[in-house]
């Protein structure tokens, strides 16, 4: 009796299509990571769930439900917002900038104060929900 020995046939899996398909999609997480920073707006709406406290040291800047601006406890203009921000921020240790909104303040105004508060200097520029305004 010759026992013949059966040639073993290895069976695998080719990964070569998986390799592709998570090049690509490393590519595309890639692409469009870019193009939200480019935005530079990170907007969240008075009641946010992912809300965390916010920083003691950050500058406040409040509107009112009339869409009234107030700095430091002092009524101000948005056009004077830009210039008295950069004064504060010159001798803060901290340039953040947190602005606390209501809730029916139009969102052509909140986008005006942020984009002051960006131009005057400010590194992080934050919409306060009900969590962090405290």
């Amino acid at each position: 009796m010759f026992l013949r020995k059966r040639a073993r046939v290895e069976t695998g899996i080719d990964i070569s299509p998986l390799i592709d398909v998570v090049f690509i999609l490393l590519i595309f997480f890639m692409v469009s990571t870019t193009f939200v920073k480019d935005m530079k707006l990170d907007l969240q709406r008075p009641s946010a769930a992912s809300a965390e406290r916010a920083a003691d040291k950050a500058l406040r800047v409040h509107i009112d439900r009339a869409g009234q601006i107030v700095l430091d406890g002092q009524p101000i203009k948005a056009w004077m917002l830009q210039s008295r921000l950069r004064d504060l921020l010159r001798t803060s240790s901290s340039k953040t900038v947190l602005v606390i909104v209501d809730a029916q303040v139009a969102v052509e105004r909140l986008i005006e104060v942020v984009d002051q508060c960006r131009l005057a200097g400010a590194d992080d520029v934050g919409v306060a929900t009900d969590k962090e305004a405290g």
